[in-house]
C-alpha cells in the first residue's frame, strides 16, 4: 500500500505546523526582504512543501548553519535546509542535493599566493564561519594550516581582516560580494569544495517521511521550480543538483 503525503502529516507537522529550519548565513539559500521577513530558495522549498502537506508553515530562523542543523536534530524544527557532511549525519536523515554551491578561497590583492594548493601550508591561516559546511570539510582536509574561526559565514571577510589571516574560505558567491564591497581582495582560481545543500529531517521521524521528503526535492529539481527560485531570487553561481 502507498503511503500519500497526507498520511505522514503527524511525522513531518505533529505540532500540527510544519516548523522549518531556515539558516541565513548562506546568502545563496536566505536572506531578508525590505520588510525584515525571511525569503530565498530555502523559504520557498519549505513553503511549497507545508502547502503539499496541507499544513501551516511556521519559518524558525536562525544566523548560522549550526544553530539550524542543531534545532533539526533537537526536533525543534521539522525539517531543515543543510549542506551534506557526514558530522551532521548524526540524528539527521538527508534527502539528496537540490543545488550544487562552490566553496572558494579569498586573499588579499596583494598576498603572494596564487593557486588553492598553496593554503595548506605550516603558518598559513585560514579563517571560516563556524560550524558551516566548509569549517567541517577544512577541519578534515587541512593538514599544515590553522584554521581560525568567525562566529558566522557572513562575518568570514570581516574577521579575516580584523584579525590579519592569510586566507578566507567561504560561499564563492559571499566572498565575491565582500570582495566587490571593499575592494583591495581577490579570489583563488577554482574552489576547493563543492557544497551539496539538501533537505533534512529528523532521523527518528521514519523511513516513510524520509522517503518522501526525498521525492519531493525530485520532483522539484525536475519540474523547473528550483531553478526558478534561484532566478526570482537573483541567485547566479549555484547549479541545481542533477536527478539522485
Amino acid at each position: 500500500m502507498t503511503t500519500s503525503v497526507s498520511d505522514l502529516v503527524p511525522a513531518f507537522a505533529p505540532t500540527g505546523r510544519l516548523r522549518a529550519s531556515i539558516n541565513l548565513g548562506n546568502p545563496i539559500l536566505a536572506g531578508r526582504d525590505a520588510a525584515g521577513q525571511a525569503q530565498g530558495v530555502s523559504v520557498d522549498l519549505a513553503r511549497a512543501f507545508a502547502e503539499r502537506l496541507g499544513v501551516a508553515l511556521e519559518l524558525v530562523v536562525f544566523d548560522t548553519a549550526g544553530k539550524s542543523v542543531e534545532a533539526v536534530r533537537a526536533e525543534q524544527a521539522d525539517i531543515g535546509f543543510f549542506a551534506i557532511d557526514p558530522l551532521r549525519g548524526e540524528g539527521i536523515r538527508f534527502t539528496a542535493p537540490y543545488v550544487l554551491i562552490e566553496g572558494c578561497y579569498l586573499v588579499r590583492a596583494d598576498a603572494p599566493l596564487q593557486d588553492k594548493a598553496e593554503v595548506d601550508a605550516a603558518g598559513r591561516t585560514v579563517m571560516v564561519g563556524q560550524g558551516s559546511a566548509y569549517d567541517l570539510f577544512l577541519t578534515r582536509e587541512l593538514k599544515a594550516a590553522t584554521i581560525l574561526r568567525a562566529p558566522s559565514s557572513p562575518a568570514v571577510v570581516p574577521s579575516f581582516l580584523d584579525e590579519n589571516a592569510d586566507v578566507a574560505a567561504g560561499v564563492k558567491q559571499q566572498l565575491e560580494a565582500d570582495a566587490a564591497r571593499l575592494g583591495g581582495l581577490r579570489l583563488l582560481p577554482g574552489s576547493f569544495m563543492v557544497i551539496q545543500q539538501a533537505m533534512g529531517l529528523p532521523a527518528g521521524r521514519g523511513q516513510a517521511a524520509q522517503a518522501a521528503l526525498a521525492a519531493f526535492v525530485e520532483e522539484m529539481k525536475a519540474s523547473g521550480f528550483v531553478a526558478e527560485a534561484l532566478r526570482r531570487h537573483g541567485i547566479q553561481g549555484a547549479a541545481v543538483a542533477p536527478k539522485a
